[in-house]
């Protein structure tokens, strides 16, 4: 009985010595992944998982590619998710957006080291593209005191070291998210510090095939999250048992337990506090007859980024009059400027043409049209006319670019907001829309 209780919490029946992404089918295993559940419900509806390895492959080589396409030595990350992109591994990830510990060094010629947290080196070992395990970039006050310089001076001598040996002896080196003494020990190295931000933001813009289909599994895990969160809202609200906190707590449970990993932000609010928009959840008890609007931000299974957002009407009576514009604005908003998503376009051509807003929405109208998506909010960023910069975006969509498409419809001076947005996938002949979940009825003024 012991043994039988044992195989079965450790392995997935469905599955073989791996699992439909490649994945060990070992519960033990050291590398998160997505759950059961997530497998279960992907495998109800049909969807392909992807292949793990093929993922990070192509991820490897992507980077590499930008690293010689721009006559640079290597590539030295410190961003969680810089390095979650490169290794596929992580660890601690939220406490190491603040305190940062890790950092990985991808050389010219494709040999990528990681300096990890000490007692866990082997958190990257499952995959053979991390060709050492190193410890030793933690340059943050808290850990190194008064020493951070010294050891600052240690990680340097060695980066250059690796440089010597991999990259050619090529001292202009891309780093992004340097702590301050780790860049003046790398400039006294005789390093010529580039803006690594620009390579991984400009790589990671493109998905490759698996990441396409790990998104979709991930964008499926989210609606399934988000529809609990709206089976809680619509049972709670109009018995007055369900705060702002209540609500937003069941997506991050439902996230967690298929395998989603963390949620940006808290951006939940009902009634008078969706306008302005932006303030975050709180303990409101939310009330019958009002507006529901979130913002999910959210690191979900592979750690991919579903950024999606939906505005609900909780009854029993009818929205008002105002409400059903404001919506059906929103919808034809995101719509219009969906349409416009294909190749070769230009990210100013879409500033210039996008669905323009009535003057009572302008003032409230969201930060950006649209952004790019994968591991979080990503490069580029799509500005509305007003606020666009002439030369900071002059680039062309491609196939394989992911852009979330926003509408904010918030009355100037009013009593509601309504937040929609989407994550499209541009195609090579045009878009798909990625996102399934659908808009409220009582809004759309069914």
């Amino acid at each position: 009985m012991n043994q039988h209780f044992r195989d079965t919490r450790k392995i997935d029946p469905h599955a073989g010595k791996f699992l439909g992404d490649g994945s060990p089918n070992d519960s033990d295993r050291v590398e998160i992944g997505p759950t059961r559940l997530a497998f279960d419900e992907w495998r109800a509806v049909g969807l392909v998982l992807p292949n793990l390895d093929a993922m990070r492959e192509y991820r490897w080589r992507r980077l590499t590619q930008h690293i010689v396409d721009r006559d640079y030595g290597g590539l030295l990350m410190f961003d969680p998710l810089n390095i979650r992109y490169a290794t596929d591994s992580t660890n601690m990830q939220l406490w190491n957006t603040h305190n940062p510990f890790r950092a990985v060094l991808l050389c010219a010629d494709g040999y990528m080291v990681i300096w990890d947290y000490k007692n866990s080196p082997f958190l990257s070992k499952f995959n053979p593209l991390v060709r050492e395990q190193r410890s030793g970039a933690d340059l943050f006050y808290f850990d190194r005191g008064d020493k951070v310089g010294p050891a600052a001076d240690n990680l340097a001598r060695e980066v250059a070291d690796l440089i010597t040996a991999h990259g050619g002896g090529n001292k202009r080196l891309a780093v992004d998210k340097v702590m301050v003494q780790g860049l003046r020990s790398l400039e006294r190295q005789g390093f010529e510090v580039m803006d690594g931000e620009e390579v991984t933001e400009k790589s990671r813009s493109i998905k490759g095939p698996d990441e396409i289909l790990a998104m979709r599994c991930a964008s499926h895990a989210c609606e399934t999250a988000v529809q609990a969160m709206e089976t809680f809202a619509r049972t709670n609200v109009p018995a007055g048992t369900a705060s702002e906190d209540d609500i937003w707590a069941v997506l991050h449970a439902e996230n967690i337990r298929r395998g989603g990993e963390w949620i940006e932000t808290r951006l939940l609010t009902s009634g008078p506090r969706t306008n302005p928009w932006f303030q975050e959840c709180g303990p409101r008890i939310a009330q019958p007859n009002e507006i529901i609007a979130f913002d999910t931000d959210l690191v979900g299974s592979y750690g991919i980024c579903i950024d999606i957002s939906r505005t609900w009407w909780i009854g029993p009576d009818k929205p008002r009059d105002d409400m059903i514009y404001a919506m059906q604005h929103g919808v034809e908003h995101i719509r219009h400027n969906m349409a416009m998503l294909k190749p070769g376009v230009m990210i100013p051509e879409l500033s210039a043409n996008t669905h323009v807003m009535d003057a009572q929405f302008q003032r409230g109208k969201y930060g950006c049209l649209m952004h790019g998506v994968g591991l979080c909010d990503e490069w580029p960023l799509v500005a509305y006319p007003d606020r666009a910069v002439d030369g900071a975006f002059d680039y062309p969509l491609e196939a394989g670019m992911v852009l979330c498409v926003e509408a904010l419809v918030s009355p100037e001076g009013g009593d509601f907001s309504i937040k929609l947005e989407d994550q499209v996938l541009v195609t090579e002949t045009g878009y798909e829309n990625l996102t399934r979940y659908p808009f409220d009825p009582a809004l759309m003024g069914a």
